[in-house]
């Protein structure tokens, strides 16, 4: 089939790349020239593992990038664009109806739109379609159809799952769109869920929240762990053998981030409000993290005392390992607080330093952990790269090891961490 993705973000960009693998034409559509002009390179514009790899393949071959919205050859077209949010929660639909009225614009024969851009229950008919009927003269159901399928991506293992999703979603206008979508996703050989637009679109935000509520409860049980002086990690170890709970998402330590959950869940309760429903689960999930990085600033001062003038080496600027991303990582509060306190911060990460520096170009950033770690008083973990694992932490001058993703199994030099029996040093 000759399809195209407007997107080429995590989602869109993976999603091209399964379906080049699959033998599909694919047409990779952004408005950043940039990224095209990467893209057509056989070089990722995101970090994310195996995607080079996979670009080199097929590019030039049975997938090309461009920004030309070129749609009167392509059976299908996967919408794949950004829904940031707006300052009070709710989401910005800005780059999806742009989409919507290019694509409406450019829309000549019968194809299937499909929504893949995450967006609350009713976007879909109630904005997606009405703007492309608009543009395109044409009618939905007649001319061209419509369906919505969530992703469920981790990044950091976006391809992974691309390539082994636990379930695929779709939600249909029409029984004609779900038919051509689910012949697309046959070869994935994953559970398929065929439903309505709306329950498909809410079927991603309640996945999302419950996940974002898994680690916020694991994490206040850390809060309190710590005053008794229990390890969380015994705790959650033996709460998540209970196979109606599972252990996955039960890691306690500094928090979430992401482009994904901290986004739908101020999107989910922005949504309650709307409609008169006042949704406190929700947001204490948002709270219980929002408090965790301060906690662990608190946790280094009752050790060592006031901050001022103390020099502090974050490790791991990215909201996870194994990405570049550092959209809501949970070193921009730490890095925030600890300013505000007075210390002095010495970064380090692997692939985010970059885009970090966006943010705080004030700080120092070193070329590497152990530069950042010759240089600094006190060290915070707060994302889990494996060379974090590997590194001798005794041999540099350090006061104190706070670990917010307990990366560390054994140090001699002084070591802490919110909800931990001891500490593991001798």
């Amino acid at each position: 089939m000759r399809i195209a993705v407007v997107g080429t973000g995590y989602v869109g960009l993976t999603t091209a790349l399964m379906l080049a693998e699959f033998g599909h034409i694919v047409r990779a559509i952004d408005i950043d020239q940039e990224k095209v002009s990467k893209i057509n390179s056989g070089i990722s514009p995101i970090y994310e593992p195996g995607v080079d790899e996979l670009l080199k393949k097929h590019i030039g071959i049975n997938l090309i990038a461009t920004t030309k919205m070129e749609l009167c050859d392509v059976e299908v077209t996967f919408i794949c664009v950004g829904t940031p949010s707006k300052e009070d929660g709710s989401i910005d639909l800005t780059y999806l109806k742009n989409a919507c009225a290019k694509i409406g614009e450019n829309l000549s024969s019968y194809q299937i739109i499909v929504v893949k851009s995450t967006v609350i229950p009713g976007t879909t008919e109630n904005i997606v379609i009405p703007i492309i009927e608009e543009k395109s003269g044409l009618k939905v159901g007649d001319d061209f159809g419509v369906a919505m399928c969530p992703e469920f991506l981790r990044e950091g293992m976006a391809l992974y799952d691309t390539f082994h999703p636990d379930r695929i979603v779709i939600g249909e206008y029409d029984k004609h769109s779900g038919d051509i979508l689910e012949e697309l996703y046959k070869p994935l050989k994953a559970p398929i869920i065929r439903t309505d637009i709306k329950t498909a679109e809410m079927i991603k935000y309640a996945s999302n929240a419950l996940l974002a509520m898994k680690i916020s409860y694991a994490n206040e049980i850390a809060n309190i762990c710590h005053k008794l002086g229990i390890d969380v990690y015994e705790v959650m170890k033996g709460v998540g053998m209970d196979h109606r709970i599972s252990p996955h998402f039960l890691n306690a330590g500094i928090g979430f981030g992401g482009s994904c959950f901290p986004k739908d869940v101020k999107a989910l309760i922005n949504l309650a409000k709307e409609l008169g429903y006042e949704p406190w689960l929700l947001e204490a999930i948002l709270k219980i993290n929002d408090r965790q990085p301060i906690m662990y600033v608190d946790l280094i001062e009752e050790k060592i005392g006031p901050l001022k003038g103390a020099k502090i080496a974050i490790l791991g600027l990215s909201f996870k390992p194994n990405t570049d991303d550092v959209r809501e990582s949970r070193a921009i509060p730490l890095v925030q607080e600890l300013l505000k306190r007075g210390a002095s911060v010495i970064a380090y990460d692997p692939k985010a330093m970059e885009n970090f520096r966006k943010l705080f170009p004030e700080i120092e950033y070193a070329k590497s952990a152990e530069e950042a770690l010759n240089n600094a008083d006190i060290c915070v973990i707060q994302a889990d790269w494996d060379e974090f694992k590997n590194i001798d932490y005794d041999k540099f001058n350090l006061k104190l090891i706070v670990d917010g993703r307990k990366t560390i199994e054994f140090t001699n030099t002084p070591y802490l961490r919110i909800g931990m029996k001891q500490s593991l040093h001798s």
